[in-house]
């Protein structure tokens, strides 16, 4: 019987150990080529493009012979004004490439030994990065659409006679929300949150390519879909989860995937982050074939080309609570 890629040695191309024994000049090297790798590593001046630098070797800061001005590595990403080490920010990406289902801020920040809101943070710059890479994304041919509902949990009281029906709206948190996913056979994931899973409708018509066969479950509301592509394979899950090519099993591959992250690893998400978690575990979904250190190589690239972050630069110093509130 033949083994399976995640079981071989091929997946493990990159260890903790590794990382640690390089020291922090390796990090620092890893860093610096995969911002340049046109130049191999060499600086370019993100403001005028100019490969001409002065090193300042004890900030390991760079000042360009052009325009005169300074910056680093890290100079407008995602880890711009860091204050952790290389080395560790590279232990924190290879943590998080291994946590394939998820890994919560706290474990995080006891591995590399930083507070949690730290691990917070640099775990959602993380999974921004990621989210970059499918901005404007489209999907064609066989797309598979689906929808499953996230948080807002109501604990039902302790007496029958007190417990409310949940499955009615006006008994639900409104912290609920739908993922709806979108997934290529073959190809790439694309997820959205929304109050209904009604609204898959219009996305599926933005984001999927005239021509293309969606195939969806027997919810009435995916009736709609057929307005916008009349080759829609439909499946009925009480009588059957596959039936002449129509199912929607690799949705439902990228759902079991996330509650295990939401459920057995965060175990509360909020509304408000909840896109954060589903294109995480939209990512590692389509890269689940790759050995941990093509990933690892891959997310810092993302990270390196991304600007800086809009929503958790400054988190904390903006979320402090009032003096005298614990």
């Amino acid at each position: 019987m033949a083994q399976h890629f995640l079981l071989s040695a091929q997946a493990r191309t990159l260890s903790l150990k590794a990382i640690y024994k390089g020291g922090e000049d390796k990090a620092y090297a890893t860093f610096r080529r995969l911002r340049w790798p046109e130049t191999d590593g060499e600086p370019v001046c993100p403001r005028c493009g100019c490969l001409d630098h002065y090193d300042i070797p004890t900030r390991r800061r760079f000042k360009c012979a052009g325009c005169r001005h300074q910056y680093s590595v890290t100079s407008g990403t995602i880890f711009a004004s860091r204050k952790l080490s290389f080395m560790d920010l590279c232990a924190g990406i290879a943590i998080f490439v291994n946590a394939v289902k998820g890994l919560s801020a706290l474990q995080l920040g006891r591995d590399l030994s930083v507070s949690y809101k730290t691990a917070w943070v640099l775990a959602h710059k993380l999974r921004e990065a990621l989210s970059a890479e499918m901005k404007g994304f489209g999907l064609e041919g066989e797309v598979e659409i689906d929808g499953a509902y996230f948080g807002g949990h109501v604990r039902p009281e302790n007496r029958k006679e007190d417990r409310k029906d949940r499955r009615l709206k006006e008994n639900q948190s409104e912290e609920r929300r739908v993922v709806i996913v979108m997934r290529q056979r073959a190809g790439r994931t694309l997820t959205f949150v929304e109050r209904k899973e009604a609204a898959g409708v219009a996305l599926a018509a933005q984001h999927v390519a005239p021509g293309s066969k969606v195939f969806a479950d027997e919810a009435s509301h995916w009736d709609a879909l057929h307005g916008h592509f009349p080759d829609t394979g439909r499946i009925n899950h009480s009588q059957a989860y596959s039936e002449d090519g129509c199912n929607t099993n690799q949705a439902e591959s990228f759902f079991a995937r996330l509650r295990r992250m939401v459920s057995g690893q965060h175990h509360f998400v909020s509304a408000r982050y909840l896109y954060q978690y589903a294109n995480e575990a939209a990512w590692k979904e389509d890269h689940r074939r790759l050995d941990n250190g093509k990933a690892f190589s891959r997310i810092l690239r993302l990270a390196m080309l991304s600007g800086k972050s809009v929503s958790f630069r400054g988190y904390w110093q903006r979320h402090r609570l009032p003096k005298g509130v614990k």
